[in-house]
């Protein structure tokens, strides 16, 4: 089972589903804007992942301007961030077991699925 923080706006997101489907992949899928990621949950993402909350930051968003996120350094901070406004959160994230990527570009889901 592949589960697919997914926003359905999201041009590479609608591609990742697309891919799994094609490729016969159990998915559950988590519009992660209207079911907003706890704190614990984007910490433990964070640890699949591998890496910083501002690795998983949209830095080009309005939000993140507004905020100052690009002064702030207190990882707990970002994360607090992350947790209140998930639309900085990068998409699509794909999750399996305790392994995580960001699908993109769309060549590592494939090789996610490898």
């Amino acid at each position: 089972m592949t589960t697919v923080w997914h926003n359905p706006k999201c041009t590479k997101s609608r591609e990742a589903i697309a891919l799994l489907t094609d490729k016969n992949q159990e998915i559950e899928v988590v519009k992660y804007l209207e079911t907003t990621p706890t704190r614990a949950e984007i910490v433990t993402l964070l640890g699949q992942l591998g890496i910083s909350a501002r690795a998983l930051m949209r830095t080009k968003e309005d939000i993140y301007k507004e905020l100052g996120l690009a002064k702030i350094e207190d990882e707990n901070l970002l994360i607090d961030a992350l947790a209140e406004h998930p639309k900085l959160i990068e998409r699509p994230i794909l999750i399996r077991g305790n392994q995580a990527i960001i699908g993109r570009p769309i060549e590592k889901v494939i090789d996610f699925l490898a």
